[in-house]
Formats: C-alpha cells, structure tokens, sequence
C-alpha cells in the first residue's frame, strides 16, 4: 500500500515537472515564433461549376472569345458549320454523329458522368467510352428537337456581311481636341516661345474646353510672365471651337457672342451684367436691369441657350454602344414568339478523330487518360451551353408572357415584375436569373431594350393593380410636357393628377422622378 501512494506520488510530482516545463515552453514561444493548426471552413466553387456561370452570364459576343478560348485548349472539340431549316430536319434522323452545337440552356446541374474527380471503379472497362458517348448522342438529339422548333434568324448574306465588314473598316480615329488646337498652333505665325507656352496652355485644357488653370499658377511653374502667357492664351481663345480656353462659363459665352459681333447686343449685355440672374431664370429682374421688355428678355434667352456651354465636347471620343440582342421577340398574329440569337455562338461537338483514338488498342493509357478528360470537359462545355441558351429562353419567354401589354402598347404599360417571380416559374434560383439576364439585350417590337430593364418595382393603384416606377415615370413626363409653360405645374400638383387616376404617390417621388427625367423645377420653367 505504501508502495503504491509512493508511486503516485512520484508520478504526481513528474506532471508537476512537466507542466512547469511546458509552461516555460509556451512562455518562450509567445516571445518568439509558433507554429499552429487550425480547421476552418470555407465554401469553394468547383471549376467546372464556375465555367457554367461563367458562360451564364457573359453576353454573346463575350460568349464567342471564351468559347473559342475552350477550343483552343481543348483539342477534341470541333466546330462545325451552322446547319440550315433543312440540313437540321434531316440530321434529326441521324444519331451517327454525336455532335451538339452551343445553343440552347437550363440551369447547369451536378453531373457525376461529367466530373472527372467522380469516376467510379466498376466491372466495366477503363477504356469504354460507349455509354458516354451514347450520352453525347443522346444530348444532341435533344438540342436538334429544341433546335428545330426555335424560331432562329436566319444567317446574313454574304452581301449583308460584306456591308457591314465595309463599314466597321470605314470607322476612323477622331482627332482630339488637344491635338486639334496644336495643328491650330503650328498653322498660326508665333515664335518658339510663344509656341512652348501655347503647348502648356492647351496641356492644362479640359475635355469640355475649359482651361483648369489660372494664369498666375502657369506662370508660377513657367519662366513666363503672367503678361506673356494673356497674350498667347488670347490668341489660342481666338481657336476653333469658339469659347475654347474660357475659364469658366460666363467666358465661354461671351468668347461665342464676341466671335459673330455681338457685343452691343441684348444677349451679351445679359450674360456679361446678369449672370447670377439669368441662371436662376429671374426674368422681371433682367428686363428692369436693361430697361427691356419681359418679350425682349426671353427672346434673348432663348438665343443663349443655342450658344455652346460645353465647347470640346464635340471631340470626346464616341461614346456610343452597339449591342447585340441576346433574345428576339416577334409578333405572330395575336402571339409572340420568343427565340435566342444563336447566330454568332460557335456550333461544336467532340471530334471524330478523337474517338477513333479511343477505340484503339495500342495508344498508351497516358494518351487515353488525356483523351477521357478532355471528352469529359468538352461535354460539360458542350452541356452547359445546351443549358445556358435553354435558361436564358425560358427566362425570355417568362418575361414576354407577363409583359404582353408592353409588348403590344410600350413603356406605359409596362407591369412591376421582380426575378424572384421569375425564378419559381422558370424552376432556378434568383441569382440565377440575375446572371442571365446580366449585361443581355432583348429585341422586341417596342425596341430594343436591356433585360434588366423589365424587372421594376412598382406602386399600388386604387384598384389595386401594380403600376411599374418606370410607368410612372413616363407618365410624369407627358404631364409635364403638356403643361401650360405659362404656369408650370409644381410637384404637388402632379401628385393630386396622379391620384385622379388611381396611382397612390408621394411628393418628393416626383421630385425624384422630375430630376431624373432632367426637367426643372416649376420657377425656373416659367416663361413669362
């Protein structure tokens, strides 16, 4: 017994030495470097889930660089030439080609077959591709009966293609504005040092013609003097466009007026003398300050709107976008018909060539590996494109089938719609629906519109019904253009003829709604 409280007790005091120890440990590496574990989890999308989305969300023409990306690094796929109405009939019937061209869409779903990490070890051969490829066959007979019953445009011509060819070649390089005063510059008879100057003057002019910076501070970082740097900037004021080197509006127009001689006129005495006035519109105030009639003022003012504020403007590079619609919508009858703009989207399937590689013995298992897994990455790519065209469609006909009164009247009767509405009738989830409709275009008989466009909020009417903001807004806008100029409607007062008919709104909606449409407020509508 005693031999044993002996033991423990020697046990007890060599976990006492330890724990001192491990604590002198612990001290000595909190002063220097530790080395720990710890398990955390985080969600990762897998790379062939985050091709499909991807591929779900870029436009159409973006769509063609990725997917002509794939086939340059995945040599098993192919492209093959658009069939036309007739050729896709026929082909129907013809399960020999396990082909499948990149239209057509649902929501991509987990498919082990596709999955190269998934692959089973079963009785099978390692090397029998049959059942895939009768997958393959399968797939694309699906797409041929999709295919066929999808109102697709027509290819162009080759005169059409020629046409538009020519005019993307005639597009040209315009000349900036910066580059436009310099040609001015060496074409005007001034010295060396005059043009250095001209150079740093125009260097310091904005986009909209403006120059940004004060005589004195040019000269601060120049060797000229602020005499010198008047004299060259007069001249380059004296420049095309008109107004161009203004230091603020005010110039701008008068450099305008004084280019047609108009210095003893109306218009000049009002933008020289009343600035502060004629931007607050105060009409009664100019007429008494130039002993002219309320007539003669406005007609003044009206001549000083023509003038130009923004001078360079014309020299900003072209802004303009031209889309391509992702979705056509024609009228048939009393219907509409809704089909993908497969045009432009390369049609691929898994070459022949690669499957008679597999069929044969004598290639080494390295080779066939390689082989299995590129099939497998171009039936997903070849999957996932079926799917995106097939979800982008249903989402389209969604859309047409809940906004036909738009469809047949336009943006007034467009109907509040959110994708959350979408998405339980198409079967997705909401974001889903967002990256398909993300950055896409929808051709319709009102125009071409962006399919964001027609998810809206919208008000409650008296009968209970939805109105869309984007309604509401085109509403306002017609009030205020049938308004008597005379005596411009005040916010309120739009408010009470919206409620007149059934639109339930508050002011300061209007106010927002008036901003966004770039209308004025009443007292500085006024014409008087």
């Amino acid at each position: 017994m005693q031999l044993e409280l002996g033991k423990i007790q020697f046990f007890l005091c060599k976990i006492l030495v330890i724990r001192q120890n491990w604590i002198k440990v612990e001290h000595s590496m909190a002063q220097g470097l530790q080395l720990s574990q710890r398990l955390t989890q985080s969600l990762v999308l897998a790379p062939q889930l985050q091709q499909s989305l991807a591929l779900l969300q870029a436009p159409t023409l973006e769509l063609k660089a990725l997917i002509e990306h794939e086939m340059e690094q995945n040599p098993v796929l192919e492209e093959m030439a658009a069939p036309d109405t007739e050729m896709r009939e026929k082909s129907s019937d013809d399960d020999s080609e396990a082909s499948l061209p990149a239209d057509s869409a649902e929501e991509p779903a987990f498919d082990p077959a596709t999955d190269g990490n998934s692959e089973k070890s079963s009785t099978e051969p390692v090397d029998d591709f049959q059942a895939e490829f009768e997958k393959l066959v399968q797939l694309d007979q699906e797409w041929r009966d999709h295919f066929s019953q999808t109102n697709v445009p027509i290819r162009q011509s080759t005169e059409d293609e020629e046409k538009r060819q020519f005019m993307f070649d005639s597009l040209t390089a315009g000349t900036s504005l910066a580059e436009h005063l310099m040609e001015q510059v060496r074409e005007t008879d001034l010295d060396d040092e005059q043009r250095t100057l001209a150079e740093t003057i125009i260097g310091n002019i904005d986009d909209y013609g403006y120059l940004k910076a004060t005589v004195e501070e040019i000269a601060a970082s120049t060797q000229f003097t602020v005499e010198k740097i008047a004299e060259v900037l007069k001249i380059i004021q004296s420049f095309d466009p008109a107004g161009i080197g203004a230091r603020d509006l005010r110039e701008c127009l008068l450099l305008q007026l004084e280019r047609t001689k108009q210095q003893d006129s109306l218009e000049y005495a009002i933008v020289r003398n009343f600035m502060d006035a004629l931007g607050k519109r105060r009409i009664p105030e100019i007429a008494r300050g130039t002993s002219r009639t309320i007539v003669e003022v406005q007609e003044s003012l009206a001549r000083i709107a023509r003038l130009d504020p923004r001078p360079g403007r014309a020299f900003l590079p072209d802004v303009d976008q031209y889309v391509l619609p992702e979705v056509f919508v024609l009228k048939n009858g009393d219907d509409f018909s809704v089909s993908t703009n497969d045009e432009y989207i390369p049609h691929l399937r898994i070459s022949n060539v690669y499957k008679d590689l597999m069929a044969q013995g004598e290639n080494s298992s390295e080779v066939k590996n390689y082989i299995r897994e590129k099939i497998r990455a171009g039936k997903f790519l070849i999957k996932s494109l079926h799917q995106r065209q097939q979800t982008i469609l249903n989402i389209a006909k969604e859309i047409v089938k809940r906004q036909r009164e738009f469809m047949t009247k336009g943006v007034s009767c467009l109907k509040p719609m959110t994708m959350a509405q979408i998405a339980d009738v198409v079967g997705v989830h909401e974001t889903t629906v967002s990256r398909a409709v993300s950055g896409k275009y929808m051709q319709t008989p009102q125009g071409i519109f962006e399919m964001r466009f027609f998810f809206t909020a919208g008000l409650q009417t008296a009968s209970g019904d939805g109105v869309s903001n984007t309604s509401v807004k085109d509403m306002i806008a017609e009030i205020f253009k049938s308004e008597d100029t005379g005596k411009p409607l005040s916010d309120q007062e739009v408010v009470k003829m919206l409620g007149e008919k059934g639109i339930t709104i508050a002011r300061r909606t209007v106010a927002k709604y008036r901003d966004e449409l770039g209308i004025l407020p009443s007292n500085l509508r006024k014409v008087y």
